[in-house]
């Protein structure tokens, strides 16, 4: 079935790059066609073969609500396509920061302030944004976390079955925004408070014991385990590809780091498909 992939969301939340991610990806990316222009665009893109992303968001001519919503429904009518909606969001202050930074004005504050411009695009696309098969929060993501989610949603060459991904964090910077399961690893002993187990990590093996001796470990991560061996099968029965779980304790150093690293490992094991990464320590790559 032909891929059509219609790309929008609020100004500044990162389009653009998620279209040129989508190119690198083997999608053909048209940025800003009018909505007049769908239908007509992707019929001969069909024949093609090559599947198509394509950006609208209020900068588009003769963008309107009820329009995009129309053009949604008749490609999804259309036996022929794999038509979804993806919707990039991002908070107020940092959309707010965005645009202050890079000097640009807002397309719908033009002569106002950008607060006002965000407050009224965010009304407008408060219905694109229900709709939308996948919402991406870039709120705290760098470019390299967006392409890792949207080549696991929407990866070509995708293998059968569902995509883990395991990311620890520190509950001081936030929740991940894309996380679709949170655990919290701060009931565990905080090695932390040992001298020398501080200035380490959870990626030490001197930590790692540490962390697995609390009498609340080992119970802890068999129920993690026993409630991921019943919920994937069933999210990949459901068509989800793709599946982002966050792990996090106090600093994002030592606990979260351990256990995301054991369920990692543990999915594996179990030949599940599983990167990992630790959003909250310096120096640390995500991994396939």
């Amino acid at each position: 079935m032909f891929r059509v992939l219609l790309v929008t969301g609020m100004s500044g939340a990162g389009k653009t790059a998620a279209l040129k991610d989508l190119e690198d990806m083997g999608y053909e990316a048209v940025d800003n066609l009018p909505l007049s222009l769908v239908s007509a665009l992707v019929a001969p893109a069909a024949r093609s073969g090559l599947p198509i992303a394509i950006g609208i968001d209020i900068r588009t001519r003769d963008f309107g609500i009820v329009q995009f919503l129309h053009e949604i429904d008749e490609l999804i009518a259309n036996g022929n396509y794999d038509a979804r909606l993806l919707f990039l969001d991002c908070d107020d202050d940092v959309l707010r920061r965005r645009f202050t930074e890079t000097r640009r004005r807002h397309p719908l504050a033009l002569d106002r302030p950008v607060e006002d411009g965000i407050r009224h695009e965010r009304r407008l696309m408060s219905e694109l944004r229900d709709r939308a098969d996948l919402v991406v929060d870039t709120t705290s993501l760098i470019l390299g976390d967006l392409k890792r989610v949207l080549h696991g949603h929407f990866a070509l060459d995708a293998s059968p079955g569902i995509v883990v991904f395991v990311t620890s964090f520190s509950y001081r910077r936030g929740l991940p925004p894309e996380a679709d399961i949170v655990f919290d690893a701060r009931f565990l002993a905080n090695p932390h408070y040992v001298a020398e187990l501080r200035d380490l990590t959870g990626l030490d093996s001197a930590v790692g014991a540490y962390v697995a001796a609390d009498e609340g470990f080992d119970i802890f991560f068999k129920s993690v385990t026993t409630m991921l061996g019943s919920l994937l099968p069933r999210f990949s029965q459901e068509g989800k590809s793709y599946l982002t779980i966050a792990v996090g304790c106090t600093g994002g150093k030592h606990r979260s780091v351990y256990v995301a690293e054991q369920i990692a490992a543990w999915l594996c094991e179990n030949g599940e498909q599983a990167g990992i990464s630790h959003r909250d320590l310096p120096g640390a790559r995500a991994r396939a």
